[in-house]
């Protein structure tokens, strides 16, 4: 017959094992989940990165390029060579204004078919130093087959196509620099004319593609739905032919945004985002590196489980309450983690394998929480100004409102409302980027002055400002300040978006009539009407 402490010693051993296999199992299942749950966001977010900063230069180009092959079109009036040759003179005077409105461009070109006019042959300018586009001797393409595409790609595909294109790397004619070109047709009366165009340099979007790193063997790519490689950082995609250019494993090639594939018999998962010229912008991460160290904590778990029931088995009584409860912290914590709150308890700290696994999990948490909040402030950045943004005011205020209700009466803050007059007027008269540039000299303004304080972009023309401590106490002298830095510089502006116009708010928190934070912004929001009013009748 088994005595009562063998029986107790048993059950508890059976009840150890199955728990801590349920534990393992669960800790496991989380780890692993939150870790490619990070590993996604990662992913995503960088890919969102690099396409947003990328499809600025390529939509500049586009853009650019249509606006000239238009006027192009619609400026010819026929082949006579003095006529044509005033118009390739107007094409070229437009085109100037509009590339040195165009970022990145390293050449432009205006080039007219030999088969429309044998003494105009266009114009070809470059900006190689970044000194200035100067004006290059074209290239003499009636030494070329315009039907064999595989020559003077910049100018046979486009009259081959028959329509506007984004060429693959090459190496230009003449200037030995690595490009990708957009390239549109030019048609009169049905008639090909010639090419209008614009070259970036391949250094440009290398730049760009490289800067995104993630692990220490992540790094981003650019394809196209087919597979064929534009840009890779480890591979001169301008030194291959069609005949050994590499294409992109089938896995990647998936319409899914997340991707898992084989390459050299290394396992890799990744993100891709569509540009606007077609391509593909893709980040890539071995699946040993996003994993992370579950694995390692697969097998401490393991180890720690085996120790513990022999530990068990002998000092069931004493050890019992010491395994339980840090077993059950690490349960909780685990849970609360899976439903994104960080803010748990885990004090224990003994000398043994669960007070090495609780360091581990607090380590990984503390990892994983210092990696949200970056993602949270890349969030939270307005694109234009790079001052915070409206969901990062909102939370502020949020965090304001739990402070408040918490004690109010030790509450001492001011909100400031910031808006823009004539932003529309701008924007009609002088275009988007003149509106740009009014806006983020305004925002340099209110950051200038109030540097103590958050400051955050909460609409198209509307700022706002939280003001605590040092500038809250300081807030009349402060808004004296921003009166005179205001008037300063509209007094030495030359053109109008380079002056500061801009109907002030400010509210100070009353503890007595605001029942809510968000009072304290209406009340702000009123005062700067009420300004924006007076300022009008001035």
């Amino acid at each position: 017959m088994r005595s009562l402490r063998t029986r107790i010693t048993l059950m508890t051993v059976l009840i150890l094992v199955v728990t801590v296999i349920v534990l393992s199992v669960l800790g496991v299942f989380f780890i692993r989940n939150n870790e490619n749950r990070k590993s996604e966001q990662i992913l995503l977010l960088l890919c969102e990165t690099g396409e947003q900063n990328l499809d600025y230069y390529f939509n500049s180009t586009q853009k650019s390029v249509g606006k000239v092959s238009a006027f192009a079109e619609a400026d010819i009036n026929g082949f006579g060579d003095e006529e044509f040759a005033a118009h390739v003179d107007r094409v070229r005077k437009y085109f100037d204004e509009i590339a040195n409105k165009t970022n990145g461009v390293l050449t432009y070109y205006y080039r007219i078919d030999p088969s429309v006019s044998d003494k105009v042959k266009g114009f070809w300018y470059t900006d190689l130093y970044g000194e200035g586009f100067v004006e290059h001797e074209v290239t003499d393409i009636t030494q070329y087959d315009t039907s064999d595409t595989s020559q003077l790609v910049w100018f046979t595909v486009p009259k081959n196509e028959g329509q506007s294109i984004w060429l693959p790397p090459y190496i230009t004619d003449n200037l030995d620099k690595r490009v990708i070109s957009y390239n549109t047709p030019v048609y009169y009366k049905g008639q090909f004319v010639g090419v209008v165009g614009i070259e970036i340099d391949y250094s440009t979007m290398a730049e760009q593609v490289d800067s995104i790193k993630l692990f220490n063997n992540g790094y981003a790519f650019l394809s196209d739905a087919t597979g064929s490689l534009f840009y890779h950082p480890r591979i001169d995609v301008t030194q291959l032919t069609e005949g050994n250019m590499p294409k992109v494993p089938e896995g990647a090639l998936s319409e899914s945004t997340f991707i898992r594939y084989s390459f050299d018999g290394v396992e890799k998962i990744g993100a891709w985002l569509p540009l606007s010229n077609g391509m593909r912008m893709n980040v890539i991460a071995p699946v040993s590196e996003t994993e992370g160290d579950w694995q390692s904590l697969v097998w401490n778990i393991a180890a720690a489980a085996i120790l513990v029931i022999l530990a068990a088995s002998v000092f069931t009584m004493f050890y019992t309450k010491r395994i339980v409860k840090p077993l059950e912290q690490l349960t909780h914590a685990a849970a609360q983690v899976d439903r994104g709150n960080f803010e748990f308890t885990l004090d224990y700290d003994g000398n043994d394998e669960v007070g090495k696994l609780t360091g581990t999990f607090k380590l990984l948490t503390d990892h994983m929480k210092e990696n949200i909040n970056d993602l949270n402030k890349r969030v939270y950045v307005d694109a234009l100004t790079k001052v915070k943004n409206k969901g990062a005011f909102f939370a502020d205020l949020d965090e304001l409102q739990i402070q408040t209700d918490k004690d109010g009466s030790q509450m001492q803050f001011a909100i400031g409302v910031f808006d823009c007059d004539d932003l529309k007027s701008i924007n009609d008269r002088f275009g988007h980027d003149r509106g740009d540039e009014y806006l983020k000299a305004a925002c340099k303004v209110i950051c200038r002055v109030f540097r103590h304080s958050p400051v955050y972009r909460i609409g198209g023309d509307e700022f706002s400002v939280i003001l605590q401590n040092e500038d809250y106490q300081n807030r009349e002298a402060l808004l004296k300040q921003f009166d005179e830095e205001v008037n300063r510089i509209n007094s030495t502006a030359a053109n109008r978006w380079e002056e500061v116009n801009v109907s002030v708010g400010i509210a100070v928190y009353d503890l007595q009539n605001d029942s809510a934070v968000v009072d304290v912004m209406r009340r702000a929001d009123k005062i700067m009407y009420e300004n924006k009013r007076i300022r009008k009748n001035m």
